[in-house]
């Protein structure tokens, strides 16, 4: 009898690859940042509505617009110390309440005070808590490579969030009255409030590593006052010679963008004959390049020194700032499209570059130095509001403005690139 030979074949099947966590993240992070940058352009559309039904002056109503701005970009540095001891799914997810608690009541008000509160105060505090400290906790934690690429992807979910949001709330406004958009904010707030406590989670909750990374992160252990640390971390940084650099070019950043272009471009275009709506369409222009202009930044800034970007870019927009006077004309002509798309892909390209900088200069406290840095940017942001609007006052023409701003963009450049090279960038900056 011969036993016939069984020749068993095991089938190798290969294992199922999965995204890795830092992808689901950064995914919800950017819609959180859309809905973020949508909920902070809200009350520019609904100024005049709330103006005919309540008879509040423009001056109220944009007050509560300018204490928004400043909470902004204040609060960035104490939320990015709170997601240090508390985790991000928690702080963002309470960021998001505040939100829909500030946009929803607004039906309900009856004074002005209520609005300073609510779109002022309210919604300052929790769009200030999901600002662009939050891109640098998020790329800091879970990204080693990559992480420039995505810092410039989350950040254009800024400019992707005012243009999916305006023309929406402006459409509802039109048709419906200011309180319906006020509730459509509110809803969405807490629409994404789920998403955040499912998926926003810190490598260290997970015991996973971050990408690229060799480690597995570890749990967060910082116990104390957020707020403490968070004015510590101002006061050890303020030492170096590097955060001054930093802070003084961004000031500048917000002056050229927000401040001036955001604030007076349209403006300054209708006192050489152009229609505001047409104005208005090229501001909104600026806003779709500047989603490529960022995404391309974040991947330069893995492959390039970025004091290098950030002189670059600041020289540039200086340029192009000092010959717009010239490009202003009755409709829209090529030069001025020429100067839309070049300043569009600079808008705010210098965030990835300058959120590595904070990285490699102070570590593990490089989100919290670079909220501090983001506050300045803001505060530049205020002055240059005001000051344009004077030299308009004074001269009848912004021409003086355009060419002040370009000069201060030449000198942020000169201080980008008066940083030191990090001699050793597995080190923090101390003292220099």
């Amino acid at each position: 009898m011969t036993l016939g030979r069984v020749t068993v074949v095991v089938e190798r099947t290969r294992p199922r690859t999965r995204p890795h966590w830092a992808w689901v993240v950064a995914v919800v992070s950017f819609i959180t940042l859309i809905g973020a940058a949508g909920f902070r352009a809200v009350p520019s559309v609904l100024i005049d509505p709330l103006h005919e039904e309540f008879g509040w002056s423009r001056a109220t109503i944009s007050t509560a617009v300018s204490i928004n701005l400043v909470l902004f970009g204040a609060i960035s540095p104490f939320a990015a110390a709170l997601m240090d001891r508390l985790g991000m799914r928690r702080v963002v997810a309470g960021a998001l309440v505040l939100v829909a608690a500030g946009s929803g009541l607004t039906v309900f008000m009856t004074t002005s005070w209520q609005l300073l509160l609510c779109w002022g105060v309210l919604v300052g505090v929790g769009t200030g808590s999901m600002s662009m400290a939050f891109v640098a906790t998020v790329t800091g934690r879970w990204f080693v490579r990559h992480r420039g690429l995505v810092s410039g992807v989350l950040t254009a979910a800024g400019a992707t969030g005012q243009l999916v949001f305006l023309p929406l709330v402006a459409a509802l406004a039109t048709e419906h009255g200011w309180r319906l958009p006020a509730l459509v904010v509110a809803g969405a707030a807490l629409a994404v409030v789920p998403l955040v406590l499912a998926f926003l989670r810190d490598p260290g909750e997970l015991g996973a590593t971050p990408l690229g990374g060799t480690e597995p992160a570890a749990p967060l252990a910082v116990s104390g006052s957020s707020a403490a640390r968070a004015v510590r971390t101002l006061r050890d940084a303020a030492r170096t010679r590097t955060f001054w650099l930093l802070a003084g070019g961004f000031a500048i950043c917000g002056a050229s963008t927000n401040g001036l272009v955001g604030t007076h471009f349209v403006a300054a275009a209708h006192d050489h004959g152009m229609p505001h709506t047409t104005a208005a369409s090229l501001l909104a222009v600026v806003g779709l390049f500047d989603v490529a202009g960022t995404i391309l930044s974040g991947w330069l800034t893995d492959r390039m020194d970025p004091r290098l970007l950030l002189g670059g870019y600041y020289t540039l927009r200086g340029l192009s700032l000092m010959v717009l006077p010239a490009l202003f004309a009755p409709g829209t002509q090529p030069s001025m499209w020429v100067f839309i798309i070049f300043y569009g892909l600079d808008w705010i390209a210098t965030v990835p570059p300058t959120v590595a900088l904070c990285r490699n200069r102070f570590g593990d406290a490089g989100p919290i130095v670079f909220g501090w840095v983001f506050a300045s940017h803001q505060i530049g942001a205020a002055l240059a509001a005001v000051g344009a609007g004077l030299v308009r006052d004074v001269r009848g023409s912004y021409d003086l403005a355009w060419f002040i701003a370009g000069g201060l963009c030449v000198a942020a450049a000169l201080l980008s690139l008066s940083i030191r090279p990090i001699r050793d960038p597995g080190h923090a900056e101390t003292r220099r």
